[in-house]
């Protein structure tokens, strides 16, 4: 595999600074594939129909900042590599797995990334069209305080207020974290937040505590925040590959081309991280030192689903049961393609 050369890095930090002015401060489901922004997720597209006006397929993907999804975007590998199938491509950002998969159900992307509890929760509507296509290991995530916080250990955080995505990823952590200290979500004051809105209210310490995941964790630890747990030792929560599931029916080959794409950019990104992280603090607004941090304390890989996978998301399926956020049982294996 040879290195990602200087001409693509240069068209990498071109377009990467018009999507990524900061942590947190992208729109929720803007489109990124040069075309007129939107300004929420329902809107990333005008049709739910897979061919656009001019008669070419379409594919709709759906990233975040955790995900690598988005170098895979910079890249440009899968517009060229599709091209000659007669597919185009368009990418739209959203803040968390939530709404990325809220579009994704009503058919306005195809495929994208998210967390495991996300996954879970959208899984469980009748009718869902998410489908799993592959994992990767999770991203580093963590309940952080202020670094004056008299807040040190996960007990002290009983009557506090914590911030967190309702449904995401973070939402599952903060759940596993009460558990382990023999305390429930009850024995604190949920703030349901997207990751924007809950760092400025932890920086104005509105809320006692963040879980967050990197980069936007990342980051808050180089302004000072302080971890009190992190996800180690706790259930695990892989991140997915997900996809509609009447569109990989329609277009099964589809499955492995982006996957096959996305483990290069994983190779490539973790021979030469201190080089991605360098380039892309160029043009983020993020600083080097975050992207750094980000980028060596996770680990690379897209791989077919296990059981062992399954059954961590069954795992999460029966946790969220038994708080009452889902309101009949969820057969994980159920949202798996044949």
């Amino acid at each position: 595999m040879k290195r990602i050369g200087n001409g693509v890095w240069i068209g990498l930090w071109l377009l990467l600074s018009i999507f990524l002015v900061g942590c947190g401060a992208a729109d929720v489901g803007s489109q990124s594939d040069g075309t007129e922004n939107h300004s929420s997720e329902h809107e990333a597209t005008a049709s739910d129909e897979t061919r656009n006006a001019s008669g070419s397929k379409q594919l709709r993907i759906g990233y975040q900042k955790s995900s690598v999804l988005l170098f895979l975007k910079e890249s440009g590998n899968l517009e060229k590599r599709l091209a000659e199938r007669g597919f185009e491509v368009s990418w739209f950002e959203f803040q968390s797995g939530p709404p990325l998969l809220e579009a994704l159900n009503a058919g306005k992307i195809d495929v994208g990334y998210a967390g495991g509890a996300p996954i879970v929760l959208a899984t469980a509507h009748s009718g869902s069209q998410v489908v799993y296509l592959a994992y990767e290991p999770e991203v580093y995530r963590a309940i952080v305080v202020p670094e004056d916080s008299p807040v040190h250990r996960v007990e002290a955080l009983k009557g506090k207020r914590v911030a967190y995505g309702k449904g995401s990823s973070a939402h599952y952590l903060v759940l596993t974290a009460l558990e382990s200290a023999g305390l429930g979500l009850k024995d604190v004051t949920s703030v349901f937040l997207q990751p924007s809105d809950a760092r400025s209210a932890f920086e104005r310490k509105s809320v006692d505590a963040w879980a967050i995941w990197d980069p936007f964790l990342a980051d808050a630890e180089n302004h000072g925040a302080r971890v009190v747990i992190d996800a180690h030792g706790l259930p695990r929560q892989y991140g997915f590959i997900v996809g509609r599931r009447d569109y990989f029916l329609e277009y099964p080959f589809l499955q492995e081309i982006i996957i096959e794409e996305l483990a290069h950019i994983h190779q490539e990104i973790q021979r030469d991280r201190k080089l991605a992280a360098e380039k892309f603090a160029e043009q983020t607004g993020i600083v080097q030192e975050v992207w750094e941090l980000t980028l060596s304390r996770r680990e690379y890989g897209v791989f077919p689903l296990t059981d062992e996978v399954l059954d961590a998301q069954q795992h999460i399926a029966d946790a969220f049961l038994k708080e009452g956020l889902l309101q009949e049982p969820v057969n994980v294996r159920d949202a798996v393609l044949p």
